[in-house]
């Protein structure tokens, strides 16, 4: 049971109601995640704005949603790990990739930097140096790139702080976080 009101738009402060109608567009449904952080309506437009403004990024949506479930894994987010795999399976990635994210690897070695880079910004709290943006570099990114990889990761934390914080329900199907 989440430890605050899942709102729906019924319910929702006005503020809240439009950016509620734009996710349930977007999904179909309204996910519990984005119930719960209705309860602010800033908080709300901040979030589904970072959604919508990285979604329009240059990087592509697999090697995002393969970002997320390593970040997801990592913060113990059953909530994000079983919403990215899902949508990193509808973004073409496949099960084996998904799970190969989730504990930070790739076959590719470009995805493999993007995951080490960005658990190493989860893990250092974003205690990084230069040998660590020189290995993007190497594996292939330039800087727009670099500069979203660790704006999703932000994002990430938001939404995995959400989710753990406040024991949000999980909605998607279910994925087992890796033992620790």
């Amino acid at each position: 049971m989440s430890r605050i009101p899942l709102i729906d738009t019924s319910s929702a402060p006005a503020a809240s109601k439009g950016v509620l109608d734009q996710i349930h567009g977007a999904f179909g449904a309204t996910p519990n995640m984005f119930r719960a952080v209705a309860n602010s309506p800033a908080a709300l437009k901040s979030m589904w704005g970072a959604f919508g403004a990285l979604g329009g990024g240059v990087l592509p949506a697999a090697l995002t949603e393969k970002i997320a479930v390593a970040v997801a894994d990592s913060n113990r987010c059953e909530y994000c790990l079983a919403a990215h795999t899902a949508l990193g399976r509808k973004a073409g990635a496949s099960a084996e990739q998904m799970a190969a994210a989730q504990a930070g690897r790739a076959d590719d070695p470009q995805t493999a930097a993007a995951l080490d880079f960005a658990l190493k910004l989860v893990r250092q709290h974003g205690q990084v140096g230069d040998a660590d943006v020189a290995a993007l570099r190497s594996a292939g990114f330039n800087d727009e790139q670099t500069v979203e990889i660790l704006a999703h990761v932000a994002l990430n934390l938001f939404t995995n702080y959400v989710n753990v914080a406040f024991d949000v329900p999980v909605d998607f199907p279910r994925v087992q976080l890796r033992a620790v």
